[in-house]
């Protein structure tokens, strides 16, 4: 893991409707929509230069902790979002 990626923490970019993980100055993110107490995640993006490094997953995991922490549930709106969901039975609770 490089520093860039020790050091990086996702947050809500509330003004754009995204959860936001910098990566070093190159950002990955996920788009959402609120829909009630749901935050429904529209579509995922990890630039080139970070991918195969689990960025994806980390952005992924981050937002999810945002959303527990509001108290919302998730729905998965994209493809790699759902994939995540099915391999970590462990936020299982957090799917509405």
């Amino acid at each position: 893991m490089t520093d860039a990626l020790a050091a990086s923490v996702v947050h809500d970019d509330k003004a754009n409707d995204r959860f936001v993980l910098d990566v070093g100055g190159t950002v990955a993110f996920a788009n959402y929509r609120l829909a009630g107490d749901r935050v429904i995640i529209t579509h995922t993006e990890t630039p080139p230069a970070l991918r195969g490094q689990g960025i994806a997953s980390r952005l992924v995991a981050g937002a999810l902790e945002l959303i527990r922490a509001d108290g919302h549930k998730v729905v998965a709106g994209c493809s790699f979002v759902s994939d995540y969901l099915d391999q970590h039975p462990e936020v299982a609770d957090m799917v509405g």
